[in-house]
């Protein structure tokens, strides 16, 4: 897979088969599209092609936004790459791309700079400035400029169309299984192990605090049950976001901490992958640390014997 971070250093002709979009979260309905693609790319004699922008425009347009992404940007390149597209453009929106016309960027951009000769687009995609692009504008363009262009249907999970914004919020309520449904995948969170306050280890819990990306979306605070990877090596892990309120009630800074069962090792600085799997309950202030403990213990014994 090619990745081409500044289209002024592009100057290939080959043709391409090409979709458009943030593709955050790279789930079942982008892989439809991605799928198509590929399917087009080999029938036409094409090359498969993405064209995306990183960082999110919100953190162009208003750079006070906290955009929270499904993926980080290696996240988003392994899923891509894993699902066969050949060719991946990551643009950075600026002012010059924002003030483009819909019909100017398919002109300018699609064809003139990229040589698109089949365009796929999402049932609901719009693109240029004020959304003026869209598959309506496209279909008119396409005999004119010769390329062909297809609109898909979006893809359902349990009577819902699947979506990066679904996504978003089914992780913000802790609906962990829906969000994976529409993903594909477990959702997944990989950051460095950090030192923290090490009270876990005083009540016989010890924690790996994790680093968490900065755009990276976290689910809603409570315990789950994970999935953790060090070294390729699985274990079960039952990890708390949230802000201990039951030891440190005065500080409410978000802690991102793991339990990895059966582990006893000196992980501090590594990376380690969180994968999640389901969600335990929402976080809880106990009235001391023998109901904290006793909670624990009850959480331990859930993922313990977890279908994973």
């Amino acid at each position: 897979m090619k990745i081409i971070r500044d289209l002024t250093d592009y100057h290939d002709k080959t043709p391409l088969a090409l979709s458009l979009g943030m593709f955050d979260g790279v789930h079942l309905g982008h892989l439809s599209i991605i799928n198509t693609l590929n399917k087009i790319a080999k029938k036409e004699h094409l090359e498969s092609a993405i064209l995306s922008f990183w960082p999110h425009p919100r953190k162009f347009l208003n750079p006070d936004d906290d955009v929270k992404m499904l993926n980080t940007l290696e996240e988003k390149l392994e899923l891509l790459e894993k699902s066969g597209i050949q060719n991946i453009f990551l643009k950075t929106f600026d002012e010059e791309f924002r003030n483009l016309t819909g019909t100017e960027f398919c002109e300018q951009v699609l064809i003139q700079k990229l040589n698109v000769k089949h365009i796929i687009i999402g049932h609901d995609h719009t693109f240029g400035k004020n959304k003026s692009g869209n598959f309506e504008l496209l279909k008119s363009l396409s005999d004119e400029l010769g390329f062909k262009v297809n609109q898909l249907e979006a893809i359902q999970k349990n009577d819902l169309n699947v979506s990066s914004t679904k996504i978003r919020i089914a992780l913000s309520e802790g609906r962990i299984k829906d969000a994976n449904e529409m993903l594909g995948y477990n959702y997944p969170l990989t950051g460095k192990v950090i030192h923290g306050k090490k009270l876990g280890r005083t009540i016989g819990y010890p924690t790996a605090n994790i680093e968490v990306p900065i755009n990276k979306l976290l689910p809603k605070s409570g315990a789950y049950v994970v999935e953790v990877y060090i070294d390729n090596q699985f274990y079960k892990g039952m990890l708390s976001v949230g802000t201990n309120p039951t030891i440190d009630d005065k500080n409410k800074s978000l802690h991102t901490e793991v339990y990895i069962l059966d582990f006893d090792q000196d992980i501090y600085d590594q990376q380690i992958t969180i994968k999640f799997r389901d969600f335990l309950h929402d976080e809880i202030k106990f009235e001391g640390l023998e109901k904290l403990i006793e909670k624990l213990d009850e959480d331990k014994r859930l993922t313990e014997s977890y279908d994973f």
